[in-house]
């Protein structure tokens, strides 16, 4: 019975790839791959010329089968384009078949940006939620995040640069007073670390270049307010006539209150105020 290693490769700097990753990579029958052809560039300058098969988003149960025929016959390594597998990477299904069909398997850690994001921002030193990247849809990414917001942790997200000003406002109005600290490009060439207010977020990134991948770390909030407190919250509101999307987002952004939830009691008290 084969060995499925999973392979930490470097998120930037090369100097990052471990000598046993190195060794493994190497002494494998085969490389389960996200990219070939990135993981190739990669084996080439290594010196490596183990096999590979593509293991991305869109095949990635179609080719557990042959994954498993291949571990039958050897040890497999899995790796993503960077970091470790199986984190906001494809990987999971290929290591729960392996496992399920009574194969070992091997982490082999190494580089990871939600690690070297937390290490390096300060605001983590216990318990924190990892979102990875978030759904494109508004209403999916407000309820993510509202759900996260509300449990006063502090939060790890990735975003990329296209999208990051998005989710610099969507801090900025869901988590004001939280710090934050905005990682893009984590040990490369052009590596820059931005740190504030999610308050501030928004003017930050606008006097800095938004290119490339970003891990974003959200400081710990206030946990949040009692059911009561939000019930005299929403009383008040809509004595002033407060829309009840206005009033939800902003008693989530006092509470830490998930908006979806507060929304849906808005109306109800609403009605019963109306009868």
């Amino acid at each position: 019975m084969g060995t499925l290693f999973v392979v930490a490769t470097p998120i930037g700097n090369l100097e990052d790839m471990s000598p046993r990753a190195r060794r493994v990579l190497s002494e494998v029958s085969l490389i389960a791959a996200e990219d070939t052809r990135h993981t190739g560039m990669l084996l080439k300058r290594l010196g490596i010329d183990t096999p590979m098969l593509s293991n991305h988003g869109f095949n990635e149960r179609a080719r557990v089968d042959r994954f498993l025929v291949a571990l039958e016959a050897g040890d497999v390594a899995l790796v993503s384009d960077s970091g470790t597998p199986a984190i906001s990477d494809p990987g999971s299904i290929l290591v729960r078949a392996a496992a399920d069909a009574g194969h070992r398997v091997v982490p082999v850690p190494g580089p990871s940006a939600v690690t070297a994001a937390i290490s390096g921002s300060g605001l983590v030193d216990g318990p924190f939620i990892f979102l990875g990247f978030l759904p494109r849809s508004t209403g999916e990414r407000r309820d993510a995040l509202d759900r996260a917001l509300r449990a006063a942790l502090p939060l790890v997200i990735y975003e990329s640069g296209p999208r990051m000003p998005r989710l610099a406002r969507e801090l900025g109005e869901l988590a004001s007073d939280r710090a934050v600290v905005v990682y893009r490009e984590l040990t490369k060439l052009h590596e820059e670390a931005i740190r504030g207010t999610a308050a501030e977020l928004p003017g930050l990134l606008e006097r800095a270049i938004v290119k490339g991948e970003f891990a974003v770390v959200v400081g710990a909030g206030v946990a949040g307010q009692p059911m009561g407190d939000i019930d005299a919250l929403i009383d008040a509101g809509i004595a002033t006539g407060m829309s009840p999307s206005s009033l939800a987002k902003s008693i989530a952004r006092q509470t830490g209150g998930a908006r979806s939830e507060i929304y849906e009691q808005i109306l109800k008290r609403s009605n019963g105020q109306g009868a």
